[in-house]
Parts: structure tokens; C-alpha cells; sequence
């Protein structure tokens, strides 16, 4: 899958589950959710590296739990940047494959 299509995927996620909790998807909201995700991020990463407390979570439990933190936020940044019209993939090209020859 391309990143445009996982794109496609996400929102139609994220808008089903907007309307289900009645939650207004404005511009505020996506960067205030981008930030929630990145504060659980955070706290997966300290659990899993013995910097919090690990709450009776396993080694696996934390991994999975980092792991899936990392989906949220990417998922998130995906998100954000198509409800600011943002190509990733064409910002993405420009801005780091660009090196991929230096």
C-alpha cells in the first residue's frame, strides 16, 4: 500500500469514528490529537526503556504497547497533513530522498 492509499484508509477511519463520538474535526483538533498521541508515544517509550513505571506490563506488552504508539502518531501525522492538503509523499521526495544521492 502507498501512502496516498493508506491515506485514503485513515480518513475513512477517522471521519467514521468522529461522527460515532460526535467529535468536530477542525483544525485545532487535528494538532491537539497529533499531541495526545505523541504524550502516549512518550510514555510507551519511558515504560519501555525502565524511565516509568510499567504498570505489571510484560516486555512484550511494552513493546506492543510502543509499537502501537508509533502507528497512532504516524497514523496522525498522515491525517494532518491531508486536512492541510499537505502531499507527504511529494514533501517527503523533496525534502529527504532528495539526499538519497549525496
Amino acid at each position: 500500500m502507498d501512502l496516498r492509499e493508506l491515506s485514503d484508509e485513515i480518513e475513512s477511519i477517522s471521519r467514521r469514528y468522529a461522527a460515532h463520538v460526535g467529535i468536530e474535526r477542525d483544525d485545532t483538533w487535528f494538532l491537539l490529537k497529533l499531541q495526545e498521541e505523541m504524550g502516549e508515544l512518550t510514555q510507551a517509550f519511558l515504560m519501555r526503556t525502565g524511565r516509568a513505571r510499567r504498570k505489571g506490563r510484560t516486555d512484550e506488552e511494552l513493546d506492543a504497547g510502543f509499537r502501537e504508539e508509533l502507528a497512532d502518531v504516524l497514523c496522525h501525522v498522515v491525517l494532518m497533513a491531508r486536512h492541510h492538503g499537505v502531499d507527504l509523499t511529494g514533501e517527503i521526495e523533496r525534502k529527504w530522498l532528495a539526499w538519497k544521492d549525496a
